[in-house]
C-alpha cells in the first residue's frame, strides 16, 4: 500500500511540474521542466549523499573506533541480507539519525553523538533497523526525487512571477499559454501543493520504515521507546544548523529536526510521533514470532 501510495505521489508531482510548464511555454515548456527535474535528479543521485554527510560534518566511524555502534549496523544488514554501508557519526548533541546513499552497494547510515547518549543499545539497535529499511526499499532515492520535483515546481512558479511581470497581462491564445489569472493561481497553489505531497511521500515512507525497521530487529518495542525519547530529545536540544539546511534535509532524519522551530513544525515532513508508537505497539502485540535484538 506504501509503495502504492507513493507511486501516486510522485506521479502527481511530475504531472503538477509538466502543467507549470505547460502554462509557461506550452508543450515546449513542458518537456523542458521535465529536463530540468531529470537534470536535477541526476545530480542528486550521485552526490547528495555527500553533500549532506559534509554539511553536517559527518566522520566515518571503523570498528576500532566504536566497536559497538559498527557491530550493530554490521548485524542488522547482514539481518537485513544488506551489504555493509558505512557508518558516519555527526557531531550533533540533538539525538537523531539518517541514511543515505543511491543504493544499498552505496549506502552510508549516520547518528549524531547526541543519540548515542540517550539510547540503550535495543533502541540503538531500533533506530539503526528502520535506517537500514530506508535503504532497503531505496526510500532515500525516492525521497530525493520527491524534494526535487517539489523544487523544480517551486523554481517554476518563481518563473511564472516574472512571466506575470513582463507581459502575463496581455490575453493569449489557448496554444500560447495562460493568462494573468493562470499564472497567479499557479504562483500560490503549485508551490503549496508541491509541498504537500512531499510531505506526503516522506510520511508514507517512515511508516513503511518503522514497520521493516522493527522486523529486521524482531523489537517493535525498542523503536517505539527510542522514538519517544528522540522526539523528547528533539525539542529539547534542536538541530544546529541553518534554517534553509534543516529544511532541505529535514525528511532523511528519523524524527524531524524542525521540531519546535516556528511555523515549520506545522508543516513537518514525519507522521505524527503519537501513531507512529501505536503502529509499533500493535505490531508487537500481533508479533508473537518476533526475534529480539
Amino acid at each position: 500500500m506504501n509503495t502504492f501510495r507513493t507511486t501516486i505521489l510522485l506521479a502527481a508531482l511530475t504531472a503538477l511540474l509538466v502543467w507549470i510548464g505547460d502554462m509557461l511555454g506550452g508543450r515546449q515548456g513542458a518537456v523542458i521542466a521535465l529536463v530540468i527535474a531529470g537534470g536535477m535528479n541526476f545530480f542528486s543521485y550521485w552526490f547528495s549523499d555527500k553533500i549532506v554527510l559534509k554539511m553536517y560534518g559527518g566522520q566515518e566511524v571503523t570498528a576500532n573506533d566504536d566497536p559497538e555502534l559498527h557491530g550493530l549496523v554490521s548485524d542488522l544488514a547482514t539481518r537485513a541480507g544488506l551489504p555493509m554501508p558505512k557508518v558516519y557519526l555527526i557531531p550533533e548533541e540533538t539525538p537523531n539519525a539518517f541514511a543515505t546513499g543511491r543504493n544499498p552497494q552505496h549506502a552510508a547510515v549516520a547518528v549524531t553523538h547526541g543519540i548515542r547518549r540517550i539510547l540503550n543499545k535495543r533502541e540503538l539497535a531500533g533506530v539503526l533497523g528502520h535506517e537500514l529499511s530506508h535503504v532497503v526499499n531505496r526510500d532515500i532515492l525516492i525521497s530525493t526525487i520527491a524534494a526535487t520535483l517539489a523544487g523544480a515546481i517551486s523554481y517554476m512558479a518563481q518563473m511564472a512571477q516574472w512571466a506575470m511581470i513582463f507581459g502575463g497581462n496581455r490575453d493569449r491564445d489557448d496554444e500560447g499559454g495562460s493568462n494573468i489569472f493562470g499564472l497567479i493561481v499557479m504562483m500560490i497553489v503549485a508551490p503549496l501543493a508541491a509541498m504537500l505531497i512531499q510531505m506526503a511521500v516522506s510520511r508514507s515512507r517512515e511508516y513503511g520504515a518503522d514497520a521493516g525497521g522493527a522486523k529486521i530487529t524482531g523489537d517493535p518495542l525498542a523503536l517505539a521507546s527510542a522514538l519517544k525519547k528522540l522526539h523528547i530529545g528533539s525539542q529539547q536540544i534542536p538541530l544546529q544548523a541553518s534554517p534553509a539546511a534543516a529544511n532541505a534535509t529535514a525528511h532523511m532524519f528519523i524524527v524531524s529536526p524542525l521540531t519546535g522551530r516556528s511555523m515549520a513544525a506545522l508543516f513537518s515532513t514525519h507522521p505524527p510521533m503519537e501513531e507512529r508508537v501505536r503502529r509499533l505497539e500493535e505490531m508487537a502485540r500481533t508479533s508473537p514470532t518476533a526475534r529480539p535484538y
